[in-house]
């Protein structure tokens, strides 16, 4: 064979068909082999080098190779059937083809066939992508004609036409297992729509093991669940309930156990090629229930990824093919959460506590989080800094500021209110006018009186005169009489006008709206506070009374100065409780230490806070609390 620079032609050859009926039915059988998804690789392979070598004049030989994925090749296909053309032939095609392939390029030759020794033409031709040649293929052509009268070129390019064949043969394989892979999915989802549509795990579990023991033929499908001290059965399929303790039920739980304590799908037979698994559990279970065909057990996870259930399916039939047990799988990846979490939901309170606290434990002493492990070191720290350290225990209280003497401005006598130059906030001197009666009444009895007495003090004179001493003694009592009623006239004009006793502050009192109206003898018009002198109310809840006692200091915050801090003494702690506002309080008294008479006003509140002596930080900031709920558990435990 020596290889020679292929010659084109103005056309190239076209195929000849061979003739008669049996050569178009046996065509016809190729092109269906090459339709048929089904058809086995050997096969459709075959069916395509045979269209090839057939559609070329003068084919005698032609050999399919294939490139492994170790770089090397393997023949995957030869025409006519094995034994002709020669053994020669194909390994000289098979040389050939591996240098096409290695070269990537087209390569033709011109030789004699061993066995006729005729002049041919041996073409080999890479196929696939530029650059990506999986496969070639060779070709022996006699030359009836001549040499002059076949073109290498256009021959390649009638093979690499045809070579997308072989690239739907590489396609359809993906694509069977997308739709085997589709497939699977769609009945997963089938059926954990039917064991979602329910409420509770009774339920649940009973419409997943019947469902999934309709769809694979099943003669016994049963779940488990995740116990710690193993797997507890909870329904098995067509069965509304089932004797627990039985010979079959403690079978299935051990089975079902193994496959836990393993975490894997267990299958009975083995799959081939498959890793090795203790199957000690389910041989037995085999053995006990009868099964001629297959037996898998397959673990659900749960939430989290933990194992929530097992599923154990039995069939006598058959056994279970690897499409199976995948969809096995995806229904427990599937249906898994959905179980967990209704087993979850009928658990007990310890028990969903018994999971939290694991949990954290996780969390806190495992390999990840190191932000929570910082947060925890930091809170104990801070914990241990509380209980320790020692600060000042205030007691915490609104306070009232209030005048430590109130005068209060009376009527002297009944009369009628003449005028009200002052009200309540003003400030006043001593001896200023804070209100004045109508003082004419008074000013005529009393020129009344004085009139009396000029006329019995005559009188008294011209007793005197004549000596009569019982008229004297009469004149006498009078005159005695009219001036003590004149004094106690000008004693009335005198206090008809009401003066400030001291430099005070108005307190109350507002009368300028009822000027010239009656007022009666002892009725308070004004109350007055010294300007120098006040005192502080506090409020102390009566759980924190306790604490105060007379000579301790504080600090006192007004709400007309927050920022400024006035300093107090606890003088007396009284006995009286006052409700207000659904909560005990009781009435403690200090004395502001250094007053502002400038600022200070009756009535201005804030709030105090006396210190009562150290105490532990964590105490001050729980002892509240700690005293409520024992005063709660007091209250109910018997």
């Amino acid at each position: 064979m020596s290889e020679t620079t292929p010659t084109p032609r103005d056309a190239a050859a076209r195929p000849v068909a061979p003739p008669g009926d049996r050569a178009t039915e046996r065509r016809a059988r190729l092109w269906a082999i090459l339709h048929d998804d089904s058809a086995p690789q050997a096969e459709y392979f075959a069916a395509w080098l045979a269209l090839q070598c057939e559609s070329l004049a003068g084919a005698t030989g032609g050999l399919l190779l294939l490139r492994t994925a170790e770089g090397g090749t393997h023949p995957q296909a030869s025409w006519p059937a094995p034994g002709t053309p020669s053994a020669r032939d194909n390994a000289d095609l098979a040389r050939l083809a591996e240098r096409a392939l290695a070269e990537a390029r087209t390569i033709a030759a011109w030789g004699r066939t061993p066995i006729q020794g005729t002049m041919a033409l041996f073409i080999a031709q890479p196929l696939g992508p530029d650059g990506e040649h999986n496969a070639v293929i060779a070709v022996t052509l006699t030359v009836a004609g001549g040499m002059d009268r076949t073109d290498p070129e256009a021959i390649g390019r009638q093979l690499r036409a045809s070579a997308g064949w072989l690239d739907a043969w590489r396609w359809r394989q993906p694509l069977e297992a997308a739709r085997a892979r589709i497939g699977i999915a769609a009945t997963g989802l089938d059926i954990l729509a039917a064991t979602g549509e329910h409420r509770g795990l009774t339920a649940s579990a009973m419409a997943l093991v019947n469902t999934l023991a309709t769809r694979l033929s099943l003669d016994r499908a049963a779940l488990g669940l995740a116990r710690r001290d193993g797997v507890a059965l909870q329904a098995v399929s067509h069965a509304a309930d089932f004797q627990k303790g039985s010979r079959i039920a403690d079978a299935l739980a051990e089975a079902m156990d193994e496959a836990l304590t393993q975490n894997a799908t267990l299958a009975l037979p083995e799959p081939e090629g498959g890793p090795r698994r203790v199957t000690v559990a389910h041989r037995a279970l085999h053995t006990a229930s009868g099964t001629r065909g297959g037996l898998a057990s397959v673990v659900l996870p749960g939430p989290g990824g933990k194992p929530a259930a097992v599923l154990t399916l039995e069939r006598h039939a058959s056994p279970f093919t690897p499409d199976e047990l995948a969809l096995a799988e995806t229904v427990a990846a599937l249906t898994g959460p959905v179980i967990g979490l209704h087993a979850a939901e009928r658990r007990w309170i310890s028990g969903r506590a018994r999971d939290l606290l694991e949990q954290g434990l996780h969390a806190l002493f495992g390999p990840a989080r190191p932000a929570l492990k910082l947060g925890t070191v930091l809170a104990l720290a801070l914990f241990a800094t509380l209980a320790m350290v020692q600060g000042e225990y205030r007691v915490a209280a609104r306070a009232v500021v209030e005048g430590e003497v109130q005068r209060a401005a009376v009527v002297p006598f009944d009369g009628y209110l003449r005028s009200a130059p002052v009200r309540a906030g003003d400030i006043v001197k001593q001896g200023d006018t804070l209100a004045t009666l109508d003082d004419r009444d008074l000013v005529l009895d009393r020129l009344k009186w004085i009139a009396e007495r000029e006329k019995l003090a005559q009188k008294h004179r011209e007793a005197l005169a004549k000596g009569e001493r019982a008229t004297l003694a009469v004149v006498a009592a009078q005159l005695a009489q009219a001036e003590a009623e004149m004094s106690l006239a000008e004693e009335k004009l005198a206090r008809s006008r009401i003066v400030a006793p001291f430099d005070a502050i108005v307190v109350s009192g507002d009368l300028r709206q009822t000027l010239g109206s009656p007022v009666e003898r002892g009725k308070v018009l004004f109350e007055l506070a010294p300007l120098d002198a006040w005192r502080l109310v506090i409020q102390a809840d009566e759980r924190e009374v306790r604490w105060l006692a007379a000579g301790q200091h504080g600090l006192l915050a007004l709400a007309s100065q927050p920022t400024a801090r006035l300093p107090v003494r606890v003088e007396r702690v009284t006995p009286v409780a006052v409700a207000e506002d659904g909560r005990n309080f009781f009435r403690v008294e200090a004395k502001l230490e250094t007053p502002d008479a400038a600022t200070l006003r009756p009535g201005m509140e804030g709030i105090a806070k006396i210190e009562t002596g150290p105490q532990r930080l964590l105490w001050i900031w729980t002892h509240s609390i700690v005293d409520w709920l024992r005063l709660f558990a007091w209250h109910w435990l018997p």
